[in-house]
C-alpha cells in the first residue's frame, strides 16, 4: 500500500502543507506506515483562521434550516461510507472495528442533536417590562471556533463541537491528532462533497506548535479541547489569556463500587467491557473497582474467567475483543505503571505482559491486567494509566468506597453495582463526579446530554454536547425596544 502525504483543507480547497516537518501515521497492529502527516505552521493556521473569519459573515446569514440541511447531507454521506470510515479508523487507531462503528454512530448522534438548532437557538421575550417597552433576548453566533482533538476517538470527539458550531452559524477549524489524522481527512472529503461554503469548515494537521498557534490567533473566538489534565490546564490558561471562550474535557480516574447485593455475573461482564474496550484508552474507562464487604473474593474468579474468554489481535478481525495500544511509547508507559504497581506492593491477578499475536510481530500488544491488594496511596490507584489495567480495592463499607472517590483529584465518572435503590440514591447525592452510572460501567452521555466532568477532569463552565454546546457556540443579545405612536 502506498504511503499518502496528507494535506490541509483550507477555504474549501485541499492544500499541500508548506511545513518541512512530517510525522508518520502507523498501524498499531502491524507497525506499517500508513501516511505522512504535516506539522503545520503559523502561516497555515493564519490562512485557515482568515478564511473562517471571512466566511462567517456570510454563513451566519444563512437561515438555520439551510445550515442544518447541509449537516443532514453530510450525515447521509457518512452513512454511505460507514464501513469504509470505520475500517480506516481501525487501521490507524487499533481499536476493534465494532468499536469504530459505534464511535461513528456517536458522531452522527451529535449531528442529529445539532440539527435541533431551529428550536434550541430560540430566544425569549417579555412585553411591557416597563410602560410601552418590550424586552427580548436573541441568540446569535459568535464567530470562529477551533477544536483540538485527541487520538482516542478520531471520529467522535471532533463532532462534540463541529456540528453545533456550524448549525449555530459559526465557522470551525479542526485540528487532528497527528497519530490518527486519516479518519477526519476522509470525513472532510465528505464535508466538501456535502456542500459547505468555502471557509466554513477547515482542517489543519499538526502537533503542539500548531495548537499553540491556534490558541493565540486573534481571529479565533473559542477553543474546544479533549485530552489529558496537564495539557488541558495549559490549553485553558493559554486560551483564556488570549481572550477566548474555552471548554476543556480533561483526564480521569474512574471508580466503580461493587456492593454485596449486586448481580455479580452481570456486573463483572460489564466491568470487563468497561475496563478493556478500546484497550482502556478512553477517559470513561473503568480504572478500578471498590469491592465492599465480601464481594472482593467473589469477584476475582469471575474476572479471571471472563478475561480468559477475550481474544487480542488486529481490530479488523471480527473474532478479536481487544486491539493494540496506539504507539510503542504508550505501551511502554502502561508497562512502567505495571512495574510501579508491583514495586509498591500490589499483586497481578491477571498479567498481560509478554503477549504475542501470531503473524503480527510488530504490533503494540498488551494483554489484560488486574491488580489485587491495591491501596489508595499507590500510584496505580491515583494516576491515570490510560491502558488495559484494572485495580481492585477492598472496602469495608460504602463510606470507605465513597472516600476513595472523594479523595481523587479527578471527577469525570463513577459508577455503582447494586440492587438497592436506597444505596443508589445516596451514591447519586455523594459521589460528586460529572457522569454517574448505576449498573453501567461507562456512563457516556448520549448526544442530547452534555458530557459532564468536575474537579481536574474539566475546566470551563460549558461542557461538550447537548444544551451546553448550543450555549457555548452562541451568545444572547438583549434588545430593549420602544416605539412611539
Amino acid at each position: 500500500m502506498s504511503v499518502s502525504v496528507l494535506r490541509n483543507y483550507i477555504n474549501g480547497q485541499w492544500v499541500e502543507s508548506s511545513s518541512s516537518e512530517f510525522s508518520e501515521v502507523r498501524n498499531p497492529a502491524t507497525g506499517k506506515v500508513l501516511a505522512r502527516v504535516p506539522m503545520s505552521g503559523v502561516a497555515e493556521v493564519d490562512a485557515a483562521a482568515k478564511a473562517a473569519r471571512a466566511a462567517f459573515e456570510k454563513w451566519r446569514r444563512v437561515p438555520v434550516l439551510e445550515r442544518t440541511a447541509v449537516l443532514a447531507r453530510l450525515k447521509g454521506l457518512i452513512l454511505d461510507h460507514y464501513d469504509e470510515i470505520a475500517e480506516t479508523l481501525t487501521r490507524e487507531h487499533g481499536k476493534i472495528k465494532s468499536e469504530a462503528a459505534t464511535e461513528l454512530q456517536r458522531a452522527m448522534d451529535n449531528i442529529n442533536v445539532a440539527s435541533s438548532a431551529p428550536s434550541l437557538m430560540m430566544g425569549h421575550n417579555m412585553e411591557d417590562v416597563a410602560r410601552g417597552i418590550d424586552e427580548y433576548a436573541i441568540t446569535q453566533p459568535v464567530g470562529v471556533y477551533a477544536s483540538l482533538n485527541p487520538y482516542n476517538f478520531p471520529a467522535m470527539i471532533p463532532f462534540w463541537s463541529l456540528p453545533y458550531a456550524v448549525a449555530c452559524g459559526n465557522c470551525q477549524i479542526v485540528k487532528t491528532s497527528p497519530l490518527v489524522p486519516m479518519t477526519m481527512t476522509r470525513i472532510f472529503e465528505l464535508i466538501h462533497e456535502a456542500g459547505f461554503p468555502a471557509g466554513v469548515l477547515n482542517l489543519i494537521h499538526g502537533g503542539a506548535d500548531t495548537a499553540t498557534a491556534i490558541m493565540q490567533h486573534k481571529d479565533i473566538n473559542g477553543i474546544s479541547f479533549v485530552g489529558s489534565t496537564p495539557v488541558g490546564r495549559i490549553v485553558y490558561e493559554t486560551s483564556a489569556r488570549y481572550g477566548k471562550r474555552v471548554q476543556v474535557q480533561a483526564g480521569a480516574k474512574n471508580w466503580g463500587i461493587v456492593m454485596p447485593d449486586a448481580n455479580l455475573e452481570k456486573s463483572v461482564e460489564n466491568i470487563i467491557a468497561s475496563a478493556y474496550d478500546c484497550t482502556g484508552q478512553r477517559c470513561l474507562a473503568l480504572a478500578g473497582i471498590l469491592c465492599v464487604g465480601d464481594t472482593y473474593e467473589r469477584v476475582k474468579p469471575l474476572l479471571k474467567a471472563g478475561i480468559a474468554r477475550r481474544r487480542i489481535g488486529d481490530g479488523l478481525d471480527p473474532q478479536v475483543s481487544m486491539g493494540p495500544t496506539i504507539t510503542p511509547e504508550s505501551r511502554k508507559r502502561v508497562l512502567d505503571y505495571v512495574q510501579k504497581g508491583l514495586d509498591e506492593g500490589a499483586n497481578l491477578l491477571v498479567d498481560g505482559r509478554n503477549v504475542e499475536v501470531p503473524g503480527y510481530p510488530d504490533g503494540n500488544w498488551l494483554g489484560h491486567f488486574v491488580f489485587e491488594n491495591v491501596t489508595p496511596d499507590m500510584s496505580i490507584a491515583k494516576e491515570e494509566i490510560f491502558g488495559p489495567v484494572l485495580c481492585m480495592l477492598r472496602c469495608d463499607s460504602l463510606d470507605d468506597a465513597l472516600k476513595v472517590i472523594h479523595e481523587s483529584p479527578y471527577g469525570n465518572a463513577a459508577n455503582i453495582y447494586t440492587s438497592s435503590g436506597a444505596t443508589v440514591r445516596r451514591f447519586k447525592y455523594e459521589a460528586h463526579c460529572g457522569n454517574l452510572g448505576v449498573n453501567i460501567g461507562v456512563p457516556a452521555p448520549m448526544a442530547m446530554f452534555h458530557f459532564a466532568g468536575t474537579k481536574d477532569s474539566f475546566f470551563g463552565d460549558l461542557h461538550a454536547q447537548g444544551r451546553d454546546a448550543f450555549k457555548f457556540f452562541t451568545e444572547e443579545t438583549i434588545v430593549i425596544e420602544r416605539w412611539f405612536d
